[in-house]
């Protein structure tokens, strides 16, 4: 049977969706109705894959409906589509072309299908984000602090420093119950946190924001997050390999140094026992 590609566009009212290698395309509405009619169609055609292009929170809804009925499905990174598409020549950018190509780049590329967060994951992860908020507004509120001449200013600004000190109590508290309730997590925070220069902050981060973490193999993992080599190589020229953005750049935002790195790597290699991966 020939492999089926799906690529969908998503936009605020409506869905195009492009089939490779048929040229299929069809439009459905982003609601109840249309969402219904999309999972119908796809389940007949049966495809080897789908991807959805993340959409700064549109798509959810879409890969929500996609992986719930068991479909394999890819949410895309758009820089990556956007690349693919400047490759092939595809400069015009309409929301049925846009369909196609991210058909057309899953099928060239064949992005590894990955399951959704489950709720405890989402929730996880929504708290560590809020966790990153209240210490970004305490940093900037103490700065103002310091830079304050009128007493009233350094006061309200005392106030307001004082109730986020205690939001983030209890955020922690929060992501500690959370993390310590579950027995899985718990075992990835321990091993994590065994690892040099790696504390339980870093450690839940990483869970929040690397679910993978103990599925995939230690290189993989670190090309997601961002800590992979690339090389650099050009006919007889060979340049240095170079630290990447991975796709979740974000998790490894506070990493300074060499040895830190070196301790993420290892901390990796101690999850894989526990997925029984190869290296």
């Amino acid at each position: 049977m020939e492999p089926i590609f799906v690529g969908i566009d998503v936009s605020k009212d409506r869905l195009d969706v492009h089939v490779r290698p048929g040229g299929e395309a069809f439009v459905v509405t982003r609601d109840g109705k249309g969402l219904e009619e999309l999972v119908g169609r796809l389940q007949e055609l049966g495809p080897t894959l789908v991807a959805v292009e993340a959409t700064g929170g549109f798509e959810t809804i879409v890969a929500a409906a996609v992986a719930g009925a068991a479909l394999p499905l890819a949410v895309v990174n758009p820089a990556q589509i956007r690349h693919f598409a400047q490759a092939v020549g595809k400069r015009a950018k309409t929301d049925p072309i846009d369909a196609g190509v991210i058909a057309h780049f899953v099928e060239a590329v064949r992005p590894v299908p990955r399951a959704l967060p489950d709720e405890a994951s989402r929730l996880l992860a929504e708290l560590v984000g809020r966790r990153r908020q209240i210490i970004e507004m305490m940093v900037a509120e103490r700065q103002r602090e310091k830079r304050a001449a009128n007493v009233r200013v350094r006061k309200s600004l005392a106030r307001h420093i004082a109730m986020l000190e205690r939001e983030l109590a209890a955020i922690d508290q929060d992501i500690n119950t959370l993390v310590r309730g579950s027995p899985v997590w718990r075992v990835k925070e321990d091993l994590l946190a065994s690892v040099p220069s790696i504390g339980k902050t870093l450690a839940r981060t990483l869970l929040a924001e690397l679910p993978e973490l103990g599925s995939l193999d230690r290189r993989n993992i670190a090309s997601l997050a961002g800590l992979a080599p690339y090389a650099r190589q050009s006919g007889r020229w060979r340049g240095r390999s170079m630290i990447g953005g991975g796709a979740r750049r974000c998790s490894v935002r506070h990493l300074h140094g060499s040895p830190r790195r070196q301790s993420m790597q290892s901390a990796f290699e101690r999850l894989l026992p526990a997925s029984g991966l190869r290296r």
